[in-house]
């Protein structure tokens, strides 16, 4: 069966592995939201072998996901559906994970995403969030601000998102921002880790 293929999610999979190997323990329970086509999840698998990787998706791209992790990573556990808005798994984990969905999601999404997963978090585990971001509405390359005004010339919805922003909505659910890592392609790596109660 020949499955849709990124040409982003190939080139960028590997310089995230490597950011993921850094700060995720060897057995760690990782949530994926979006995992689009797969390879993210299937490259993580052979890389990360120990990580329980949990892919999700909406149920209209559920299917076409389940069959790549089917035939490349079949020991990964099979993908849930999951929609930002909707229902999250009633379980726990080590970190939640998403790659290039903040900016094709409405921005009135994203908060709920970052309540939800601060939520399923348990305490010292991080939101991982990658992507282009930009600041204050500056952008840090000619790029990305291309890419904005492509995305909402498409849909008023969709957009590059501010980290300063994200960051102020994380604090409120208990998320500490802890790196902000440059990656290829002007891309970022946002993390937030779950505080643990005081006192």
């Amino acid at each position: 069966m020949e499955l849709p293929s990124s040409p982003a999610a190939e080139r960028n999979k590997q310089p995230i592995a490597e950011v993921l190997r850094r700060r995720l323990s060897p057995s760690a329970r990782v949530l994926e939201i979006g995992a689009g086509t797969g390879q993210h999840a299937v490259h993580f698998a052979h890389n990360l072998p120990s990580v329980h990787w949990q892919a999700s998706e909406v149920p209209d791209h559920l299917p076409l996901l389940a069959a790549r992790i089917a035939q490349e990573a079949p020991g990964l556990p099979e993908p849930i559906e999951l929609d930002v808005m909707g229902d999250w798994p009633d379980e726990t984990f080590d970190a939640v994970f998403t790659a290039n969905t903040l900016h094709i999601m409405p921005w009135a999404h994203t908060p709920i995403l970052i309540e939800r997963a601060a939520s399923r978090l348990v305490e010292g585990g991080e939101l991982i969030l990658y992507g282009p971001f930009h600041d204050n509405g500056a952008h840090t390359a000619d790029s990305n601000m291309k890419f904005d005004r492509m995305l909402r010339s498409r849909d008023s919805d969709m957009g590059v998102r501010d980290a300063v922003e994200i960051t102020e909505v994380a604090r409120v659910h208990g998320l500490v921002p802890m790196a902000d890592i440059a990656m290829p392609a002007n891309n970022r790596i946002l993390v937030f880790e779950k505080a643990g109660r005081e006192g």
